[in-house]
């Protein structure tokens, strides 16, 4: 590594910010377009490929500006920090479409989502009608409180270490080690 070369940290961060500011994008397009959207699973897959897609990309942007090897510690650490940024923006961003922009909007999302939960449990062979009605509440109270703003910040520290396992999964992609200093 030259002197000019950051560390994978330093480097994660315009990756992450931009990898952010992209799924932030396209969270408020599918915002604008149907709300009902954000609590798609096809969207929520779509997004993801996006994220795994962007992050590969700029990880072997760092891997070639790095010289072409990367040790699996330093593509950990460049993968955890931009998804770390990246997550930071989402937050924000999605603190200020559930809060500011439209505070009606978590409780559209999470009857979807209590929906969607009955419908999953029907196409498994269950019965919602067997469920108590405390049950029920359950569920939809549990579904509510993922749009709140605590149910938010508690999703990010849990997320935390959902980072760390993808980080994990991407340093293993691209990581690569100069084999001629074998010998």
């Amino acid at each position: 590594m030259n002197e000019q070369t950051q560390s994978p940290i330093q480097s994660a961060i315009r990756p992450g910010l931009i990898i952010g500011l992209v799924t932030l994008v396209l969270t408020y397009l599918a915002y604008f377009i149907d709300s009902s959207l954000l609590a798609s699973g096809y969207f929520g897959l779509t997004a993801l490929v996006i994220f795994f897609a962007l992050i590969i990309f700029f990880g072997k942007g760092y891997r070639k500006e790095v010289g072409g090897f990367l040790s699996f510690g330093a593509a950990f650490n460049f993968s955890f920090f931009a998804i770390l940024t990246s997550g930071l923006v989402g937050l924000i961003g999605n603190i200020l479409l559930f809060q500011l922009i439209d505070p009606s909007l978590p409780e559209v999302l999470s009857q979807i989502t209590f929906e969607s939960s009955l419908e999953m449990m029907e196409k498994f062979g269950g019965n919602p009608d067997t469920l108590s009605p405390e049950m029920l509440e359950q569920m939809r109270e549990s579904s509510a409180s993922n749009f709140t703003l605590g149910g938010q910040l508690k999703g990010f520290g849990f997320g935390l270490i959902v980072y760390a396992i993808i980080a994990l999964i991407l340093a293993a992609i691209l990581k690569k080690r100069d084999k001629s200093l074998d010998y």
